[in-house]
């Protein structure tokens, strides 16, 4: 599983994740993160918000329930063992 590192620019502290799956929706890149590779573990859904040209990503936490769900349900089909709770 992928470890990848996150730097908040309002709290200059670094905070690492595992990359459960990957998809892109309406061109919009999404990200399934945990904080824990075992047991139930918090999970996140992370979208890229950097513009289309930019050769780095700038994930933000998805807080729109409607956006949430709807991904989410996507997430929960890619992984058929994982159930996420909104």
């Amino acid at each position: 599983m992928e470890k990848i590192a996150f730097t908040s620019e309002e709290m200059s502290e670094t905070v690492e994740f595992f990359v459960l799956e990957q998809t892109k929706i309406n061109g919009i890149s999404y990200i399934l993160v945990t904080d824990s590779e075992r047991g139930d573990a918090q999970c996140l859904i992370l979208k890229d918000t950097a513009p289309q040209d930019s050769d780095d990503s700038i994930y933000e936490i998805v807080e729109d329930d409607d956006e949430l769900s709807a991904v989410s349900k996507v997430f929960e089909e890619l992984l058929e063992d994982v159930d996420i709770d909104g």
